[in-house]
């Protein structure tokens, strides 16, 4: 039986307490770390072409992570049986360090 299962929460809707997608069960904590870190991943690249169409090229990791925390996407894990105090991941701490490897890097279209 799985003991991982991500969740995903929409930062436009964070009020909407309990509504959330879920994105999948996993066996092992690595697997749903990484399903995590992708989701956020996608999100963040969304975002930035989102920002491309209104800012230079260079913008900042700040207004990147300004637009991930109203509009992106944000992953956790729910352990499904037991107990396991390392499954935890904040999409907004993965996503602000991101943010700022994102924007060091010159991005082309």
């Amino acid at each position: 039986m799985p003991r991982y299962k991500v969740m995903v929460a929409d930062n436009f809707h964070h009020w909407e307490l309990g509504d959330y997608d879920e994105g999948g069960t996993y066996d092992t904590l690595e697997k749903a770390l990484a399903v995590c870190r992708n989701i956020v991943d996608r999100s963040l690249q969304h975002e930035y072409e989102q920002l491309l169409t209104d800012q230079p090229p260079n913008l900042s990791a700040e207004a990147l992570y300004n637009r991930y925390t109203s509009f992106g996407d944000d992953a956790f894990i729910r352990v499904i049986d037991g107990v396991d105090t390392k499954a935890k991941f904040s999409g907004w701490t993965y996503a602000n360090q991101r943010c700022h490897e994102i924007c060091r890097v010159p991005k082309t279209r």
